[in-house]
């Protein structure tokens, strides 16, 4: 599976905005984007050109990179939007926000998307009592997300109990701490959606 396996800060450098790819370290005052706030490389201090397209294409590539997906990938769920009714943007957000690790993560118990994809992709998930190792995998209205009852005493999980609440939990979902579960009650509608980008810059980005 292909993936992006270099270091996580740069992209948030990248984009000049944090994009919690590192779970506490992000909130730390060790995060780089605090002590370096611009783009890395040898130009990065110096002045770009803040054209149109360039507008268009950071607030893609922030979106794709906070939640962890490749351009292909990316494209196929803006297609997927742009063929359903309501606005593209808006629709295109509601299918990221379904992923399951995005789940997972929102639930509280994996400290950033990296980590819940992780948890996903070894097994540690159930979706309406089966095992589901896809991290890409959408979920439904109504459907009951749980960890494995073999692997609720793993560290990541015992500390995910612990801090139960600590970060909020969006209000389409209900997550039951002490059984690691959680209740999938709507899809996200995007006023409840917290991901800070321009959806309509992307939609403009990908009409061209």
């Amino acid at each position: 599976m292909a993936r992006y396996t270099g270091p996580d800060c740069k992209l948030c450098r990248r984009e000049k905005v944090k994009l919690f790819l590192k779970g506490s370290k992000c909130d730390g005052p060790k995060c780089p984007i605090e002590i370096r706030p611009y783009p890395p490389g040898e130009h990065g201090r110096g002045r770009s050109k803040e054209s149109e397209y360039l507008l268009q294409l950071r607030e893609k590539q922030k979106a794709r990179r906070t939640y962890g997906v490749l351009e292909k990938q990316f494209r196929g769920y803006y297609d997927e939007a742009n063929r359903q009714t309501g606005k593209t943007g808006e629709v295109m957000l509601q299918i990221l926000e379904s992923r399951l690790d995005n789940l997972v993560y929102r639930a509280g118990f994996a400290k950033s998307r990296d980590m819940a994809r992780q948890i996903v992709s070894h097994g540690h998930i159930t979706v309406n009592g089966s095992k589901v190792d896809i991290p890409s995998y959408r979920v439904s209205p109504n459907d009951i997300v749980e960890v494995k009852e073999a692997s609720r005493e793993l560290t990541p999980f015992v500390v995910a109990r612990a801090e139960a609440g600590s970060r909020g939990t969006p209000p389409w979902i209900e997550v039951i701490s002490n059984r690691m579960r959680i209740l999938v009650h709507s899809l996200p509608a995007r006023q409840v959606i917290d991901t800070a980008v321009q959806e309509q810059l992307i939609v403009e980005f990908y009409s061209k």
